[in-house]
């Protein structure tokens, strides 16, 4: 018997001009916006009492109170999609125990998930280079309570619903796996476009799109997408979801009474460039300082062909009930990166240069420089430990579909490896989830080396103890 029940939200969270762009080790300030940056709230529910409609007006303030004790949705789970980088585990609590307080949802039903935008603002002061840290708290201040309120109104729309599901294939042209075997045995992350030195890839990618559709009674569509890409085609210093929100607009222009919502899947070594580009891959667009192609032009091409995805299967989703929505989370140990005393010199010499402004004398450039910038800044801020770290992972049950969600960047090969889960219709693995706590590569990546791997918070093993952690958080919500 289907019982669902399903409620939107979408809220603008521009920042204002001149704030930290988050997204690469060097210095950017927003200097206009592109294009709207969004949270996307869906509230869903099986339960009945989620009917009731919580609205009591307080004329000292001009607003509705919001009476945890007042509000019917104890049972109801709250899905967000922050056109974001990332947002570390400790802030999403915050977050996630302010908007509990104001709409009555228990914090463990809260699940945020950041698209990754690379055009994005800081929601937290970072330490990779210095920036004025007001503006970011006023934003971390004004973004908390958007959250608040988008998730208050996904609650108060909720209508019943019918979901449906299909899986489409990516384009080609749209996502690469973005690390590379060199010749001489090195691996690199992003090597310089058509690099002779370049021998072969190292993984495979995972094309496989997941759409869910969401028809509810006398209301818009939802339609939520999930696949692992960065959100990296810009590099700007301006706002922009980047390819998500050409992929959104697009799709919603081409299918009026809908709403699409993406939830990035498990992009931990996956990009858009093509080392070896042919045909017309290089139109509108242009080679950025880390090796990349970049442009609006892009991040246009992307979105609109991941839309051409969504629209292929739209029509063709197999519809199920939905008579039970939770969300559980289980929690990791896993052992921490800790460099070797004889690695801690060079490190704090590269990272004073790099907090002085002074990347120039660091013997390194483009995605060899930010290897080593980001290797250098891990190894300082582990210097003292700690030897282990908790990783939270959030699972969320829709009837048949299952979402697993991971506090950081997954490399592909996690969510193929939690795509293996039995008895689920659909799984989607989401990065960025309740935090933001730096890459997980598989375990051989720690052998062969790269960005993402020299930078990682973690030891070799991580990600396959996602895996196995994911399956059997899979295995506790059916």
């Amino acid at each position: 018997m289907n019982r669902l029940k399903v409620g939107f939200s979408r809220e603008n969270i521009n920042p204002p001009l001149g704030i930290g762009v988050h997204g690469y080790f060097v210095p950017r300030f927003a200097s206009k916006i592109l294009d709207d940056l969004y949270v996307n709230a869906i509230a869903l529910t099986t339960d009945e009492a989620a009917e009731e409609e919580v609205k009591v007006w307080n004329p000292d303030t001009g607003r509705y109170n919001r009476d945890a004790k007042k509000a019917p949705y104890g049972n109801c789970v709250l899905m967000y999609s922050i056109d974001n980088c990332g947002i570390n585990a400790a802030q999403c609590l915050t977050f996630r125990k302010y908007i509990s307080k104001l709409t009555g949802v228990p914090v463990e039903n809260i699940f945020l998930q950041c698209t990754h935008t690379h055009t994005g603002p800081f929601a937290r002061v970072d330490n990779a280079f210095e920036v004025d840290p007001e503006p970011i708290e006023k934003y971390a201040e004004f973004l908390m309570t958007r959250l608040a309120d988008s998730g208050l109104q996904a609650l108060m729309d909720m209508k019943p619903a019918r979901m449906g599901f299909c899986e489409g294939v990516a384009p080609d042209r749209v996502a690469y796996i973005r690390r590379y075997k060199m010749k001489d045995g090195t691996t690199w992350t992003c090597p310089p476009i058509e690099d002779p030195d370049i021998d072969h890839v190292i993984g495979e990618l995972d094309q496989r799109v997941n759409v869910l559709r969401f028809d509810r009674e006398g209301a818009d569509t939802i339609v939520m997408m999930n696949y692992g890409l960065h959100a990296d085609c810009l590099n700007l210093d301006a706002i922009s979801p980047d390819w998500p929100g050409w992929m959104s607009r697009t799709f919603e222009a081409a299918v009026p009474g809908t709403k699409c919502v993406f939830f990035n899947g498990c992009e931990g070594d996956v990009g858009s460039t093509h080392v070896w580009p042919e045909g017309g891959d290089m139109n509108d667009t242009f080679i950025s300082f880390d090796n990349e192609m970049k442009s609006e032009g892009m991040a246009r091409f992307v979105g609109r062909a991941l839309c051409g995805t969504i629209l292929q299967v739209y029509d063709k989703v197999e519809y199920v009930d939905v008579d039970e929505v939770k969300m559980l989370s289980k929690t990791l140990k896993v052992a921490a990166n800790v460099p070797k005393p004889e690695e801690l010199p060079r490190a704090h010499q590269y990272k004073e240069w790099h907090d002085a402004g002074r990347d120039d004398l660091i013997p390194y450039t483009a995605m060899e420089l930010t290897t080593v910038v980001a290797e250098a800044l891990r190894m300082c801020r582990l210097e003292n430990g700690p030897e282990f770290f908790d990783l939270t992972l959030s699972g969320v049950k829709i009837g048949p579909v299952g979402f697993v969600g991971i506090p950081g960047e997954p490399f592909t090969g996690v969510g193929v490896g939690i795509k293996e889960a039995e008895g689920w219709k659909m799984i989607c693995p989401c990065c960025l989830a309740n935090g933001s706590e730096a890459y997980y590569p598989m375990k051989e990546a720690f052998d062969e080396g790269g960005y993402e791997a020299r930078s990682s918070d973690y030891k070799g093993g991580v990600a396959e103890e996602i895996i196995r952690g994911g399956k059997e958080l899979l295995d506790e919500l059916k």
